[in-house]
Parts: structure tokens; C-alpha cells; sequence
């Protein structure tokens, strides 16, 4: 199983960037343990610290001839990874 989905890449984590910290879409039920070992082993670095957050979906309405149409987005799992000094990750290197 595949414990990373994708990274995020928004001008917000791009900031934080600059300092070393990482953010990716984990699955739901990783733990911090498995996500640093699954970055560690995908992109040859070393992980200092591991942040989790679930993200709630939000609710969303659409309205179509029959009414009103009310559901929720998915719930989505984000992780920050904290970077050993000088090391960094390049997204940008297989374009």
C-alpha cells in the first residue's frame, strides 16, 4: 500500500519550503512512522519530525431541476514533514 498520494504544492507550503517542511496527501490510516519511511526510502532524505492533520470535507450544495442537491467532500489526511538542515526535495525535477 501506497502510504503517500501526492504532495501539496500551494503558495502556502511553498513558503514554508524555504524553512524545510514538506507537505503531502497521506492515506487516511498512516501513521507518522510509516510516512517518514516511506519518504525517507522515495526521495533519499532524512526526516527530523512528522505533523498530521485531518482536514474535514466540506459541505457542499448544487442545485439541479430536481432541487437541491446537499453532500460532503471527502475527508483528506495532510502531513508536514520537517527536512534534516540542507537537505531539500525537488518536485520540479522531472518536468
Amino acid at each position: 500500500m501506497n502510504v503517500l498520494k501526492r504532495p501539496i504544492i500551494t503558495e502556502k507550503f511553498a513558503a514554508l519550503n524555504e524553512v524545510g517542511k514538506y507537505a503531502f496527501e497521506v492515506s487516511k490510516n498512516a501513521n507518522k512512522v510509516e510516512i517518514k519511511k516511506q519518504i525517507e526510502k522515495q526521495y533519499g532524505v532524512t526526516v527530523e519530525k512528522v505533523a498530521t492533520m485531518r482536514s474535514i470535507g466540506k459541505v457542499k450544495t448544487k442545485y439541479t431541476k430536481s432541487g437541491a442537491v446537499s453532500g460532503r467532500t471527502s475527508l483528506i489526511k495532510k502531513a508536514i514533514v520537517t527536512l534534516k538542515e540542507g537537505e531539500v526535495i525537488d518536485f520540479y525535477s522531472g518536468i
